[in-house]
């Protein structure tokens, strides 16, 4: 008797199941007028693209201009001294030709004098080209 309650109740579930997937909504097809996916912004850059750099006037990140027209911001975990001085020059080193996440990028402000200051990076973010375009002048690369 026991063993008859068991198969009626899995029947009964199996048929529920299988009730409920009928009564769903079909997966939607591809769409006729569905637009192109976005173009994922480049993550990764090589250190040797980078090509010019502008900081912010708070000396928390800076705009740093890769290859032509590639532009990305990194932002520091404080302000950077010295970021913003006459004769600053910055000192990169990345730990592999590729840089991919703030971990990547080793930045240090040196003067004229030759003493450093090391900025650590908290981030780095790509710009879509709009982004980029829409950079005040002074903070273009």
């Amino acid at each position: 008797m026991l063993n008859r309650m068991m198969i009626a109740a899995a029947a009964g579930l199996a048929a529920a199941t299988v009730g409920a997937m009928a009564s769903a909504d079909p997966a939607p097809g591809p769409k006729t007028d569905a637009k192109p996916a976005a173009k994922p912004l480049a993550q990764c850059f090589y250190s040797h693209d980078w090509n010019g750099w502008r900081a912010t006037p708070d000396s928390k990140s800076m705009y740093i201009r890769v290859g032509v027209n590639r532009v990305y911001r990194v932002d520091f975990s404080d302000a950077c001294y010295g970021l913003n001085d006459a004769d600053a020059h910055l000192v990169t080193k990345s730990v592999t030709d590729s840089v991919c996440s703030a971990i990547d990028l080793d930045v240090k402000v040196a003067d004229s004098h030759g003493f450093r200051n090391a900025c650590i990076v908290s981030n780095i973010t790509p710009l879509t080209d709009a982004e980029a375009k829409a950079l005040p002048p002074k903070l273009k690369p």
